[in-house]
């Protein structure tokens, strides 16, 4: 059944990329490859969860909604918004390694990250490098070798899986920043963009 899901996100995946080369060969653009397409995807997942973790402020970003205390609320014990973004940073990079072929890289400490990592600055950057690590961790991907097993944290599963996972499990946390986020009374930057969209008038 794994493999027959596997397979059928492959299938997608190689879908997506023939439509897109398809469009590209109409407009005398290049067409895109099998890494390239979900490269594309990277960058978008990128931009929204690195504009939601810059979205909160200095003086709140070591919180979370543990200290606002809502009756009937159970965030009890739940990871800060800095937490959050370190667990995710950490992860690309544990998630995206074996793709590359080589462990992931020293100092990582997946899942939760750095504990010496305490600044706004430091956990931004390190998001960050985990993202430009995961751009360059697609490049070898092509639909060829999608199927093809590696080792991650003990067992042997495909390369499609590891990147489905990495995008499920970067929105899953991005949801709950979204949340974080909202309750500090920050709209997310996503959301922004949204509502300045819905706002205009007919035509605009």
């Amino acid at each position: 059944m794994k493999y027959l899901r596997m397979l059928c996100v492959t299938a997608l995946f190689s879908f997506a990329v023939s439509m897109s080369a398809q469009a590209s060969n109409m407009t005398g653009q290049a067409p895109p490859t099998f890494a390239s397409a979900i490269d594309r995807e990277i960058s978008n997942l990128e931009r929204q969860f690195v504009g939601a973790a810059e979205a909160m402020p200095e003086d709140k970003f070591n919180s979370s909604p543990e200290s606002l205390n809502l009756k009937g609320s159970a965030f009890k014990g739940v990871r800060t918004f800095a937490d959050q973004v370190k667990h995710v940073a950490a992860d690309n990079f544990s998630i995206w390694a074996p793709l590359t072929g080589n462990p992931e890289p020293p100092g990582i400490n997946a899942p939760n990250g750095p504990s010496e990592m305490k600044t706004r600055a430091e956990v931004l950057k390190f998001l960050k490098d985990s993202f430009a690590y995961s751009h360059k961790a697609v490049t070898g991907l092509t639909s060829e070798n999608a199927l093809e097993l590696v080792e991650f944290r003990g067992s042997k599963v495909t390369r499609i899986s590891l990147v489905v996972l990495a995008f499920t499990h970067a929105s899953d946390h991005y949801g709950q920043m979204v949340e974080y986020l909202r309750l500090s009374g920050i709209v997310p930057p996503a959301s922004r963009s949204m509502q300045t969209s819905s706002n205009k008038p007919a035509g605009k």
